[in-house]
């Protein structure tokens, strides 16, 4: 039996700091259930709050910046923050805002995974704002996680010659670090090969994370997911490589067990909690 010191000792804490996703699948929702799925505690600031489900995003509120910032606060005031992520953000004023509580706290992890683009291709943040995160965020940042369409407005490319190999990927990686951030992980979901390969870069490593490309509709909060895992894993110690390749594995299988789930009319979610439901098969 464990004593009850064990119990008390205190659990790695992640922060994750995002819009709320009323369908539960991606967002803050997406990444407490990732981060709690994989390890730490989950503590969360919302910038914005949509009515979204399987099907898309109908309405979105943005939360006035100074009720952001003091969430923000009340979380880095009272607990000792690992590993922050940072997902949807609404406009210039709270992304620098945000970057100035950041140089106050400096937590030791800063995962950006810089929501601009809807999947149907739509840019969510107007120009001023991704010039603010390209300025006074990027530069905090431990990793950045675009996708190809996110690298394709950081970068001002079209997606047709941004990456279609691994090789390319690369180059595009590459070119996506000079903005700034310490690492890019340029993810290949969206990239039409056998492979899921995503590509890790800092001034000194490039690194390949390769799996099984799982074929199914639910992969609503697949980037979310992703980068909350690596801030949860990142809170507990790992290193930055290790963090993204179990992150990578994470998410895969979230994938894989998702895949014949129909949970609404259009794209589902991952399965967080897979790991949750095999334990209770072996029981």
């Amino acid at each position: 039996m464990q004593s009850q010191k064990q119990f008390q000792k205190q659990p790695p804490i992640s922060l994750t700091i995002a819009g709320s996703d009323s369908g539960g699948g991606a967002g803050i929702q997406a990444d407490i259930k990732a981060m709690s799925a994989t390890g730490s505690f989950a503590c969360s600031v919302i910038t914005a709050v949509t009515a979204q489900n399987t099907q898309g995003v109908s309405a979105i509120h943005s939360i006035p910046t100074d009720i952001v910032e003091a969430q923000l606060e009340s979380v880095f005031s009272d607990m000792p923050i690992e590993a922050v992520k940072i997902g949807m953000l609404s406009d210039a004023n709270t992304i620098t805002m945000i970057a100035r509580v950041l140089k106050k706290y400096q937590p030791n992890n800063i995962v950006l995974d810089p929501v601009m683009v809807a999947t149907s291709g739509d840019v969510l943040l107007q120009s001023e704002a991704v010039n603010a995160l390209v300025s006074d965020l990027i530069p905090l940042a431990n990793l950045i996680t675009p996708n190809l369409y996110e690298a394709q407005v950081l970068l001002n490319k079209e997606v047709t010659i941004l990456a279609k190999t691994s090789a390319e990927l690369e180059v595009s990686c590459k070119q996506v670090l000079q903005m700034g951030a310490k690492g890019v992980l340029l993810k290949g979901g969206h990239m039409n090969t056998p492979e899921s390969t995503d590509v890790w870069a800092t001034p000194d490593t490039c690194l390949h994370f390769s799996s099984d490309r799982i074929s199914t509709k639910n992969t609503h909060g697949t980037g979310c997911t992703l980068s909350s895992a690596i801030a949860s894993y990142l809170a507990q110690g790992f290193d930055m490589a290790e963090a993204i390749k179990k992150a990578k594995d994470y998410i895969t299988q979230a994938l894989y067990f998702a895949q014949n789930y129909q949970l609404g009319q259009g794209n589902g979610p991952v399965e967080h909690f897979y790991r949750l439901k095999q334990a209770k098969c072996c029981l």
